[in-house]
């Protein structure tokens, strides 16, 4: 028992002990610890696939690394369609999350708002012109004094205004005079000059007091019809006048009107009996309100607006005619809802016909937006009433949309200004083949391209009236070049495939009506080239069809090196009607001529497929593909 406690007091042995719990409990933290990170680690995942496009021509999507099949330059790599984003649309715009921090990119959830649009109204203070009235003289004569001096002086009804002398008057109250002796043999003349007098609006105390005293008078007073403001004085002191002639116009300032002006776009938002408010430059402070009395049915032509006029109390004489107005309106849009869907203008892209919008996609670890067409509805202030293309709760960029549409562009994804991109096929279902078409002039042009897009999957059509060569892309499992041929040949145009009908060609207008009994010189020209490697009996006997058209395409087709070439060459021309067939090295494109009757390009294009070569329309197997000499196997 005394040697153990020697061994314990032992300053090494307690010190070994220590070590070895020490190890034991590090072994125990850190080696399990790291052993269970390890086993914890996930397992590295497969490089993502890549998309490879054209940086020329960015409809071209490959899921390899390649030449483009339209101009045979080198694809470069687009984006990583994996990461685990499955959710991602392929025309949506990718964007990481340092590229839209530096942009500063903003997005906003929609939602509704109450359809109430504010209408912003100017306008002026305007006489009530039912209370307007002009003061004429009832009589010919000079003005011998006026009473009234300027406009905007106030008058009362019943008010001297004016004095004319009047020669017509003395000598009417001169035959008034002469009838009253007359009384007993014509009674009946009296009464006419009594009339006469009254005509001119001498009371029958005036023409009595003329009966009674014998006296005549040239002078006529002028009384004010009405109570009010001068507003217009249109004679001066000696004038000689008419019988109805203006002398002033008085208006009754009691009651005025506001005149707004609004525009025809916010017409249908404005009903009469709407309440409107208004205030005034020369009154701060004060709110006036009032009723839609009355909308002006015609629209100005110079200004596109209309008068809508609200009356005004003017008891306190506050309102002058001529006084700036500002009024606001809030208009109810009519709709099933009270409520309606909305979004902020700086979401809008506007293309002229369309109104383009960038959704945010849900549900993805990278940042994804799609180009959208909305309809719109009315202007809500800063936002827009969206009657179809959007739902409650969607993510919409509001910042940086330009930044966002830029990207897609580049991308060749659908933009503000390229919405035919949504119409693009998945990668390696573009077909891309050219053949010839028969025309003259831009109109051929314009037809050939729309008979040609008129069929559903061709993404592309391009026509060049100096090689006569219609240019296509198109989705391979949607439509196929013999469909657009015969589209083309309904148009009236003959193309390499078919012949159009002869009322289709005769219905052409004049300046397309291209030659139909031989071929045009200038393709003859262009594909001249292309026969340098046939014999001289295979030129010299180039098959032609029973009208006389003969065959041209170029077809898209892979390959590396010289025996590609002879084995190409070969297979197009074991098919029956072939006269020529060259392949391009460096393009990678095969020119063909044939006969329409005997054969077309399809045809030719699967007896190339089936030698080891894909094309544009046919893939081949990866049998005969393996099959191909080492130098030959060229990268699919």
């Amino acid at each position: 028992m005394s040697k153990l406690n020697d061994i314990i007091k032992n300053k090494a042995v307690k010190y070994g002990v220590i070590l070895l719990v020490g190890l034991l409990l590090g072994w125990l933290i850190f080696g399990g610890s790291a052993t269970h990170e390890h086993n914890g680690e996930p397992a590295p995942t497969e490089e993502a696939a890549v998309v490879w496009t054209c940086s020329m021509h960015p409809q071209i999507k490959m899921d390899k690394p390649g030449k483009c099949p339209l101009c045979a330059m080198d694809l470069i790599p687009l984006k990583s369609s994996g990461g685990g984003d499955d959710a991602i649309d392929d025309d949506a715009i990718q964007m990481s999350k340092e590229a839209i921090a530096l942009a500063n990119i903003q997005t906003t959830v929609v939602g509704r708002q109450e359809a109430i649009k504010d209408l912003q109204l100017y306008g002026t203070i305007q006489v009530d012109e039912r209370l307007q009235q002009s003061q004429t003289s009832h009589v010919n004569g000079r003005i011998e004094k006026l009473f009234i001096n300027f406009t905007g002086e106030s008058v009362r009804q019943g008010q001297l205004i004016a004095t004319i002398y009047s020669p017509d008057l003395l000598n009417a109250q001169q035959e008034l005079l002469e009838a009253q002796k007359l009384t007993d043999f014509q009674p009946m003349l009296l009464d006419a000059a009594k009339e006469k007098l009254r005509l001119w609006k001498m009371s029958d105390a005036q023409i009595n007091k003329v009966l009674a005293t014998g006296k005549v008078s040239p002078y006529v007073s002028i009384t004010a019809n009405t109570s009010g403001i001068v507003t217009a004085k249109n004679v001066n002191q000696g004038d000689y006048i008419n019988q109805g002639s203006v002398l002033y116009s008085i208006s009754n300032m009691n009651k005025l009107w506001a005149v707004f002006e609004a525009y025809e776009a916010d017409l249908p938002f404005i009903k009469e009996g709407n309440t409107l408010e208004y205030t005034l430059q020369s009154i701060p402070g004060k709110v006036y309100k009032g009723k839609i009395s009355f909308i002006n049915p015609i629209i100005d032509a110079t200004s596109r607006t209309a008068k809508i006029r609200v009356e005004a109390d003017n008891k306190d004489q506050a309102l002058k005619p001529e006084m700036y107005a500002t009024a606001t309106i809030k208009a109810a849009i009519s709709g099933t809802e009270s409520h309606q869907l909305t979004i902020p203008k700086s979401a809008v892209l506007w293309t002229g016909k369309r109104s383009v919008i960038y959704v945010k996609q849900p549900n993805t670890t990278t940042p994804a937006f799609k180009m959208r067409e909305i309809v719109l509805g009315p202007s809500l202030g800063e936002n827009y009433v969206v009657v179809s293309g959007l739902q409650d709760g969607e993510e919409v960029v509001t910042r940086g949309v330009f930044t966002v549409d830029s990207s897609a562009q580049l991308e060749g994804k659908p933009s503000m200004m390229n919405n035919e991109a949504s119409t693009h096929p998945a990668p390696g279902e573009e077909g891309h083949t050219m053949f010839t078409v028969s025309g003259n002039c831009d109109m051929c042009k314009a037809r050939i391209e729309k008979a040609a897009k008129s069929i559903a999957g061709v993404t592309s059509a391009t026509w060049n009236s100096k090689d006569q060569m219609l240019h296509l892309n198109f989705d391979k499992t949607k439509t196929d070049q013999q469909k657009v041929s015969k589209a083309i040949a309904a148009a009236g145009h003959d193309t390499a495939l078919d012949k159009a009908a002869d009322k289709a060609y005769n219905a052409l207008p004049s300046c397309c009506l291209y030659s139909r009994d031989q071929a045009k010189p200038k393709q003859q020209a262009d594909h001249g080239d292309h026969t340098k490697h046939d014999t001289p009996s295979t030129s010299a006997t180039k098959p032609m069809s029973k009208e006389g058209h003969q065959g041209h395409a170029m077809l898209p087709v892979k390959g590396n090196c010289g025996l590609c070439k002879e084995r190409i060459e070969t297979a197009a021309k074991g098919v029956a009607g072939v006269s020529t067939a060259n392949w391009d090295v460096n393009a990678k494109v095969l020119h063909l001529n044939f006969d329409p009757t005997k054969t077309d390009q399809k045809k030719i294009s699967k007896a190339v497929a089936a030698a080891g070569h894909d094309t544009a329309l046919d893939k081949a197997t990866d049998k005969t593909y393996a099959n191909l000499h080492g130098c030959c196997q060229y990268e699919r």
